[in-house]
C-alpha cells in the first residue's frame, strides 16, 4: 500500500477518487461498467457497488438503462465551492474583466496541477466566443502560454522526459525544445504560445509571483487573424500592468487567510 506524507493511503478512498477522475476525463463520453472495471483493474462486482454508492450521493449519474455512467452534478457543486472559496481567484477576477475590456480579447487564469494547468476563470472576448467554457478544464502545461509561464518559474531539471503529447503540429514535443523555449520565457518575462495548443490561436502568459514558485498565471488568447505587431505590443503592455496590479494586491503569506498548499 502506498504512503502519502508518511500516512498509509486508504485504498477505498483512492479507488473512489480514481473513478471520479476517470469519469471526469471522459467528458461527454459515458462509460460502461466493464470499461471502468478494466481501466482501474477492479473486480466488476466491486466497481458496480462503488458506482451505485456514488450514484445515490450524486457524484455519478447513469442513463435510463442503467448501463452508462458519467460524472455527477455534485462534482460541479464541489468545484464551484473551490472557486468561490479561493482568495486568489477572488482577487484576480476583477483584473481579468479589466484586461478583457481594455484589449477586447479572451483572458484566462489557471493553476498548475501536476503536469497540467487547470483553468479557474475566463473572460471571453465578444469577438471570439467559445461554445464551451474552459473553467474547470485541463491542458498539458507544455502546450500553452499559461503552462509555459509557470514551467519557466521552475528549474528545467523538473521537466519530465519526452516525448510530450502534441496537440497541434506546432507543439514542442521534446524536452530539449521545451527547455529552449522556457529560457526565452525567463529572458522576456512572459510566455508565447503560437498555435501550439489550438490552431489559429496565439497566447501570451504571465506567471503571478505572489507564491514561490508561482502556482497561478494569467494569459491573453488572440485569434491569429487579429494579431498585428501593434496589437501584440499592446497585449504585452496591458497584461504586464495587470500582473503588477494583481501582485501588488496579493497579501503576502496568505494575509490572514488560509494559505493552502495546493
Amino acid at each position: 500500500m502506498s504512503e502519502t506524507g508518511g500516512v498509509r493511503e486508504v485504498k477505498s478512498a483512492a479507488r473512489t477518487v480514481e473513478l471520479l477522475e476517470l469519469l471526469a476525463a471522459r467528458g461527454d463520453r459515458p462509460a460502461r461498467l466493464q470499461e471502468l472495471a478494466d481501466e482501474l483493474e477492479v473486480p466488476r462486482s466491486s466497481m458496480y457497488a462503488l458506482l451505485q454508492t456514488l450514484i445515490s450521493r450524486g457524484w455519478v449519474r447513469t442513463d435510463v438503462t442503467g448501463s452508462l455512467y458519467g460524472i455527477g452534478i455534485h462534482a460541479l457543486l464541489t468545484g464551484t465551492s473551490y472557486l468561490d472559496s479561493d482568495p486568489r481567484v477572488r482577487l484576480v477576477r476583477p483584473y481579468l474583466d479589466e484586461a478583457s475590456q481594455a484589449l477586447g480579447e479572451t483572458i484566462h487564469m489557471a493553476r498548475l496541477d501536476g503536469r497540467d494547468v487547470a483553468y479557474l476563470a475566463t473572460r471571453e472576448s465578444h469577438e471570439y466566443l467559445r461554445t464551451i467554457s474552459r473553467v474547470g478544464r485541463r491542458l498539458p502545461a507544455h502546450v500553452g502560454a499559461l503552462g509555459k509561464a509557470l514551467l519557466a518559474e521552475r528549474p528545467d531539471a523538473d521537466l519530465p522526459e519526452g516525448p510530450y503529447r502534441a496537440l497541434t503540429p506546432n507543439t514542442r514535443t521534446s524536452r530539449e525544445a521545451l527547455a529552449a523555449d522556457l529560457a526565452g520565457v525567463r529572458a522576456r518575462g512572459w510566455s508565447i504560445d503560437r498555435e501550439e495548443g489550438v490552431l489559429g490561436i496565439v497566447g501570451f502568459g504571465f506567471a503571478l509571483r505572489y507564491d514561490t514558485p508561482a502556482q497561478d498565471a494569467i494569459s491573453c488568447s488572440v485569434p491569429v487573424a487579429r494579431l498585428s505587431a501593434a496589437h501584440e505590443e499592446r497585449i504585452v503592455a496591458v497584461m504586464r500592468e495587470t500582473r503588477a496590479k494583481i501582485e501588488a494586491r496579493a497579501p503576502g503569506g496568505g494575509g490572514g487567510s488560509v494559505h493552502w498548499r495546493s
